[in-house]
């Protein structure tokens, strides 16, 4: 990655897509971000934006002639354009097809036809559906899906796996787990926090809080995705990113509580799944990726603990995200 020298970041407003385009910056790379702010925000890229590094263009990747131009000349794309809201897609299943997997076969027409070789994906951990390994390995047969979240995803690792052996590309493929932090906006600990802020006095658990979720900082999953294209050079490159262990809903319910120092009335529905979609049990093995010397920096406790930190500084995205 020494001679890269302009990239493309889709999604580059959103959650994990604005820190990736910070961190590029940091590195000293061109970047152009292409965000349609459907979910991403200004503010997410408010500091990226002073930077004559980068340059922003808002543009619906649904409609190949409003981004296509921008491919010229580019080095690789980091693909991070996507719904990524499981219960969004169970309420309108369309949009898991268009911004997921159509918008994965715009993105790798684009860069064929303007002989872009190197993509960068993000990917789910929900593509393992109800998974019979834990923690789950890359290469685990691939189950029935239980969420058109994870369905579309695993269309798009496919997609991309057949151009790069068509078109002779190369790929970076990432199954995250729920990752927290910084920017992060919707999710559980965003759903606890937001009911907790209307009402402190009761909170209502989608689920019976018996759930296992292995949440991974943003900053860690940055590094990771960093560690992996600095040291990785297959023509398909897949690495799951988690947490080294895991915890309970209801472990993450109790530190959001005593960090906001409350005692509400605490429901539980639904049985084991919270929601359509929604896997009881989430734990990736991440060995993969830390043979090539990634190291987690928070544990799932701080992450959570440092979500909640953010949220109390940033109230405004939760007008934002109404």
């Amino acid at each position: 990655m020494n001679k890269i020298k302009k990239v493309i970041v889709t999604g580059a407003a959103g959650f994990i897509g604005s820190n990736v385009v910070d961190m590029l910056l940091d590195k000293g790379w061109n970047v152009i971000g292409l965000d349609d702010f459907s979910t991403g925000n200004e503010k997410f890229i408010k500091n990226a934006s002073n930077n004559n590094n980068f340059e922003l263009i808002n543009c619906d990747l649904l409609q190949p002639k409003q981004f296509e131009k921008y491919f010229h000349e580019c080095d690789i794309i980091f693909h991070l354009a996507a719904n990524a809201d499981v219960r969004f897609g169970v309420e309108h299943p369309s949009k898991d097809l268009e911004q997921n997997t159509i918008v994965t076969f715009n993105v790798l027409e684009a860069m064929r036809k303007h002989n872009i070789s190197k993509i960068i994906f993000a990917s789910t951990g929900a593509m393992y559906g109800e998974a019979k390994i834990f923690p789950t390995p890359e290469d685990t047969s691939i189950p029935v899906q239980t969420s058109l979240y994870g369905a579309s995803k695993l269309a798009c690792e496919s997609m991309i796996q057949a151009y790069c052996e068509g078109f002779d590309m190369q790929t970076w493929i990432f199954r995250f787990v729920s990752i927290l932090g910084r920017r992060y906006s919707h999710g559980h600990v965003y759903d606890f926090y937001k009911q907790l802020r209307k009402d402190p006095q009761n909170l209502y658990v989608l689920g019976d809080g018996l759930q296992k979720k292995s949440y991974l900082h943003i900053d860690d999953c940055v590094s990771a995705i960093w560690t992996a294209i600095n040291k990785s050079n297959d023509k398909v490159n897949i690495f799951n990113l988690g947490a080294s262990d895991y915890c309970q809903v209801k472990d993450s319910v109790k530190w959001i509580i005593k960090k906001l120092e409350l005692e509400p009335k605490i429901s539980f529905s639904g049985g084991e799944r919270g929601w359509i979609g929604d896997n009881p049990f989430v734990f990736l093995d991440t060995q993969r990726i830390r043979s090539l010397g990634w190291k987690q920096q928070y544990s799932i406790k701080e992450s959570v603990e440092m979500t909640v930190d953010y949220l109390q500084e940033n109230d405004w995205i939760f007008e934002f995200r109404k």
